[in-house]
């Protein structure tokens, strides 16, 4: 499906009462889109970290998290964690390649830049790495992870933003 055939994503912050739909937004992205790169045990234990979907909500309401939207309802969202670590960045299966994760990423690039941050870093599922690579984030390392009673892949990726100095007098 063509990213034409949606009408446009809007961003706005977490809301308490988006802990729910987000976490199921989460698990069905996971369940999804990941298949090809995770084992179905890897992906089982991946996404029971939402099961608490309290705690889920509470780990959003604690970051930077933005939240997508099309006409109204959530299809995505990102959180930083701290000022300079992407924590998650999951966008609905029916919106994957429709821009939602690139807004999502742009917003959150252009906000912390603005805030001072001279990087971003990203600790990138394989099935979100090359979105990221794409962007301009550098492979630092490849590591694996404990995830309940799995290990995962992923690889931990910095994007380094231009400083004023290197970018050269303003027109």
């Amino acid at each position: 499906m063509k990213a034409d055939a949606f009408p446009k994503a809007a961003l706005r912050p977490f809301l308490p009462q988006d802990g729910e739909l987000l976490a199921q937004i989460f698990r069905d992205s996971i369940a999804e889109l990941t298949g090809d790169d995770y084992s179905a045990a890897q992906q089982d234990a991946w996404i029971a970290a939402a099961d608490d979907e309290a705690a889920f909500g509470r780990r959003l309401a604690g970051q930077l998290s933005l939240v997508a939207t099309i006409a109204g309802s959530p299809v995505g969202f990102i959180s930083v964690k701290g000022a300079d670590h992407i924590d998650m960045l999951y966008v609905h299966p029916t919106v994957t390649l429709c821009g939602v994760a690139t807004l999502l990423t742009d917003a959150v690039e252009k906000l912390t830049h603005s805030r001072g941050t001279a990087h971003l870093t990203v600790e990138a599922s394989d099935t979100a790495q090359p979105f990221f690579a794409k962007r301009g984030y550098i492979p630092q390392r490849r590591q694996t992870v404990p995830c309940g009673e799995e290990w995962l892949g992923n690889t931990f990726m910095e994007k380094r933003f231009e400083t004023q100095a290197s970018q050269g007098t303003p027109r």
